[in-house]
């Protein structure tokens, strides 16, 4: 079998380098061929807790045997044993779960408008930032604000207006009668890892307290504790009325959350659903993930990292004439003056290093929560070699 046909049984919906994976052990994958890579991606942030670690596997092992999904139709102890963790660690009352961070997002949008049609005479209008990310669902699409995105599958869902990150006056004109919830990453992953300021969040709270508008936190890659605290909102010090978690949640099984306050909770029964929702496979995953992070200590060492990392990339920028370093604990950017982003990523990962290009001017770094000191010293090494070869052969940083 040729090189070319190996993989033509599969779709093609992203670019691929011709390597398969086989296995992964904590910060580190195999691939067919033997050779080890250091991942710094981690399923873009969905390995909290680095590849096949021992609490997931044993959660999944033990949970399979017992029971894996009973339908939705009933309750089962690892959802509500989740569900109990999640309220208990936040400032929600109500959980529902779900299978992707699009899922519970696009059920986000549901809860809003349901609650808009109930409280606000039909209000069905949600204010989004440009250059969000929310999913690939319809809806979630129609409510990012990825430039590239229009024109394709149309005619999205209406219904969404985009104003820029961090310009409260533009969210402020954007307000009418029509507006029922402001949605928003507190970092936009996706963009670049471009924070929302503390000042513009406290802001939207005040915005939407004064018009009576819900406030939606998208923290599918910033919640479990990737910026260093459980969820982004705690350190803004801003509590939204409802949450969507993704990513993390799962360590790496297909796994969502959809948080709110008990009075957003609207739902009537068969508004919401879904046949792999909340069942105890993922959810017993779920309790192992959160209960490893309430670990004390775990949150602080995140923040340690984060630190050691943003302050290593911060020299070798120096170093090799790089921009600026942004994000929070272990989700940091790295600004490329080249645009050469893609070049960066092939070079990296050509020395065993898996790190990757949100845009082309930006490297983005998610390595798994509990990656060692060691590791990140091995990140920052192999980064430095890529841009000393880079600047032998005459290619700008």
């Amino acid at each position: 079998m040729s090189e070319s046909s190996a993989f033509d049984s599969l779709m093609t919906i992203t670019k691929r380098p011709p390597i398969v994976m086989v296995a992964g052990q904590g910060s580190w994958l195999t691939d067919s061929n033997g050779k080890r890579y250091l991942d710094f991606i981690q399923g873009w942030a969905v390995n909290c807790l680095g590849h096949a670690p021992a609490v997931i596997t044993q959660a999944l092992s033990q949970q399979a045997a017992q029971l894996i999904s009973p339908s939705p139709a009933f309750y089962n102890q690892p959802a509500i044993r989740l569900a109990d963790l999640l309220t208990a660690n936040s400032c929600f009352e109500r959980v529902f779960f779900a299978n992707s961070g699009a899922e519970a997002n696009e059920g986000a949008i549901k809860l809003a408008r349901k609650w808009g049609s109930l409280h606000k005479q039909g209000a069905y209008e949600i204010i989004t930032m440009v250059n969000g990310f929310h999913g690939r669902t319809l809806a979630t699409m129609s409510a990012s604000g990825k430039p590239h995105w229009q024109g394709l599958f149309e005619p999205k869902v209406p219904g969404f207006i985009k104003v820029g990150l961090n310009d409260l006056e533009a969210v402020t004109a954007a307000i009418s009668e029509r507006t029922v919830a402001i949605m928003l990453e507190p970092v936009q992953g996706e963009a670049g890892v471009i924070p929302a300021s503390q000042l513009f969040l406290q802001g939207l709270r005040q915005l939407a307290d004064q018009h009576q508008l819900l406030l939606i936190f998208d923290e599918v890659q910033t919640g479990m504790g990737r910026l260093g605290s459980l969820f982004a909102y705690q350190q803004a010090g801003v509590e939204p009325d409802i949450m969507s978690l993704g990513k993390g949640i799962g360590g790496g099984v297909p796994l969502a959350a959809l948080l709110a306050k008990e009075a957003v909770c609207c739902f009537e029964p068969g508004d919401q659903g879904g046949t792999y929702n909340g069942n105890p496979l993922m959810a017993a995953v779920g309790c192992a993930v959160l209960e490893a992070m309430l670990q004390p200590g775990f949150l602080e060492q995140v923040r340690e990292r984060g630190v050691q990392l943003a302050n290593g990339l911060r020299k070798l920028s120096t170093r090799h004439g790089l921009g600026e370093v942004r994000g929070s604990g272990l989700l940091q950017a790295l600004a490329l003056p080249a645009n050469n982003g893609d070049a960066v990523t092939e070079a990296a990962r050509e020395l065993g290093l898996i790190i990757n290009a949100a845009r082309p001017d930006t490297l983005r770094f998610m390595p798994a929560l509990n990656v060692s000191a060691d590791e990140v010293d091995t990140c920052l090494r192999l980064l430095d070699q890529v841009f000393v070869a880079g600047a032998e052969m005459g290619c700008p940083a």
